[in-house]
């Protein structure tokens, strides 16, 4: 068995630890706006880490069977690295289920909880055997061209996105190793449901849920704002799934709000 080493992190700011997870099928790059502002002009409003999940970006896949689990534990190496005993944990789809397993396997180094366009429960039989199908296919081409032709980054948008947008995110889907894809996508079908351990978090949280957000819409929000004991529901107009992408400004706002409940 080889673990993976903690993957080059990129981080900013000296206020409050947040620990920013991204979506499937992209890098930790997607989360630049996030990295750059969050932190304010004096740097302290937020000390926020990026770092690329198993397989994506800069960070080794790994021989281990497909486990979110095994990447919320890498986040835990990541806060040891850091020097850092608690954060808040924020993810976003993928990144969102990772969080969820975080607060799972590591409750007490939790100090705030953001879920965004994400959900708590479980795939369906359905969706599972999606997820099979392209892990199959794109590790028989060796290609993650499948997700270009399955229109995945207009999907993940919202019926207004701007095209450079559009564009930015195919570039970052096309950069995706098939291994990872496959591995990543083998892991969400195998995830828990997630509503008992949110029911057990007891530090603030935000649930963040883009209008048209098609893949894990409103009513999974909901389901994840009413299991937590201290969550603020943002609903953000006019978006999709890539709600950070979409509409930085108001996303942000989102997260400030959250530091600031834990900053208190």
């Amino acid at each position: 068995m080889t673990l993976p080493s903690i993957p080059a992190v990129r981080e900013n700011g000296t206020g409050v630890p947040l620990v920013l997870l991204h979506a499937f099928p992209f890098p930790a790059r997607m989360w630049e706006a996030q990295l750059e502002l969050l932190p304010g002009p004096s740097g302290d409003e937020a000390r926020v880490l990026t770092m690329d999940q198993r397989g994506f970006g800069a960070a080794a896949l790994g021989d281990e069977a497909p486990s979110l689990d095994l990447v919320a534990d890498d986040v835990a190496r990541l806060l040891d690295t850091a020097g850092i005993d608690r954060a808040v944990i924020g993810g976003l789809s993928m990144g969102g289920y990772v969080a969820m397993a975080f607060a799972r396997r590591h409750p007490d180094r939790l100090a705030g909880l953001l879920l965004a366009d994400t959900k708590a429960t479980v795939d369906t039989e359905q969706a599972r055997a999606n997820r099979e199908r392209i892990a199959r296919t794109v590790l028989a081409r060796d290609s993650v061209h499948l997700l270009a032709e399955e229109r995945v980054a207009e999907g993940l948008l919202g019926p207004a996105a701007d095209p450079e947008l559009v564009g930015r995110v195919r570039r970052m889907i096309a950069e995706s190793a098939p291994q990872a894809v496959a591995w990543a996508q083998r892991a969400m079908a195998a995830r828990h449901d997630s509503l008992d351990v949110l029911a057990s978090v007891t530090v603030p949280a935000a649930v963040v849920v883009g209008e048209f957000d098609a893949l894990t819409p409103l009513a999974e929000a909901r389901l994840m704002a009413d299991a937590l004991a201290d969550a603020q529901l943002t609903v953000i107009p006019s978006v999709g799934h890539l709600s950070p992408l979409e509409a930085p400004e108001t996303f942000n706002a989102a997260v400030r709000g959250l530091l600031r409940r834990v900053g208190r």
